[in-house]
């Protein structure tokens, strides 16, 4: 069993192996399933019952047999999670584990443009990222994850349409590269795929020279030209997973997705892509979502006890659901 940094602990924090066995206690006494990203730390990680992607998780929560669900991960997961159990108790470590790309494409201004497009008329299609509030879900034709966005752009979405591609940038231009598809493109980012510095990828490219550069791609193209393998967070685990052989990966993705990958693969060494630190210029090893942060050992453990905060079921829950059954599930 892997932990990250159970041991650098601020003064008065409370034992983290203590922490786990209660909430291992409590998910039982409670018949609660938790569900975690792999963003998230890897003690939390050690403690769900289900770990995985934003894929995985929404396929995974169908099959969840508990009364409740607790989805450590961002806002967007827990929601996904709600209109797909609309009858299960979904709950969310902190409501306010947010997500850039989400935060980039509000409903209204989505919206708002659409009937721009239609008015000009053009005929379209709006493919929306996981990574978008289920309002924003409600209003789109399709919902892909990293992990089947090829899929279901070259056979799902119609060839005689255009495609409104939303909140990825970067994501939606490696999609028109790998499946010829035109797009619109929304101008939203991941701020962690952002950051990554493709100078310091290059330099800790050349002292592992025998090391293998494996990209998200929410990463910038820049640093996908360098990649040796893009792929989504579950693809990478299988990707490591399949060589024998011990090797070095150099991961830009989010660090705690490190946690995974040895789970998956430990006679590998995995090293993380340095980032910039926008306010400075300095090279950092900041590539952590502050929102996935938010999901501490103490916030799973507390939100167990209290059975708060709560996903509550809104009115656009169920269009948003039937884009993100046809889109996912079937």
């Amino acid at each position: 069993m892997v932990h990250n940094d159970l041991w650098q602990q601020n003064p008065g924090d409370e034992d983290p192996f203590d922490l786990m066995d209660e909430i291992n206690e409590l998910k039982k006494e409670k018949d609660i399933t938790i569900l975690a990203h792999y963003y998230v730390d890897g003690d939390i990680q050690d403690v769900a019952n289900i770990t995985g992607d934003s894929l995985k998780l929404a396929r995974d929560a169908t099959q969840v047999r508990t009364r409740g669900i607790l989805l450590s991960g961002v806002h967007f997961m827990a929601e996904t999670a709600k209109m797909l159990n609309p009858k299960k108790t979904v709950l969310i470590p902190d409501r306010y584990a947010g997500c850039s790309l989400s935060e980039a494409c509000p409903a209204d201004a989505l919206k708002t443009y659409q009937d721009t497009l239609h008015t000009n008329g053009l005929d379209f299609e709006t493919v929306a990222y996981i990574n978008t509030s289920a309002k924003v879900k409600s209003l789109c034709d399709w919902i892909v994850t990293s992990g089947n966005a090829r899929e279901v752009i070259e056979t799902k979405v119609s060839k005689g349409k255009q495609i409104l591609f939303v909140p990825d940038q970067h994501l939606g231009r490696y999609l028109m590269e790998v499946t010829g598809r035109p797009m619109i493109l929304w101008p939203g980012s991941c701020l962690v795929h952002e950051i990554f510095s493709v100078q310091d990828l290059v330099r800790t490219k050349r002292k592992n020279s025998q090391a293998i550069v494996i990209a998200h791609p929410e990463c910038p193209e820049t640093v996908l030209a360098h990649a040796d393998f893009i792929g989504g967070t579950e693809k990478m685990r299988r990707y490591v997973q399949s060589m024998q052989e011990q090797k070095t990966f150099l991961v830009a993705t989010e660090a705690n997705m490190i946690h995974a990958l040895k789970k998956a693969a430990d006679h590998h060494e995995y090293v993380p892509v340095p980032g910039i630190m926008a306010s400075s210029g300095e090279t950092c090893a900041c590539n952590r979502c502050p929102h996935m942060a938010r999901n501490t050992l103490q916030a799973v453990r507390d939100c167990l006890k209290n059975e708060a905060p709560e996903i509550e079921w809104e009115p656009y829950f169920d269009s948003a659901r039937s884009v993100v059954e046809r889109s996912l599930l079937n």
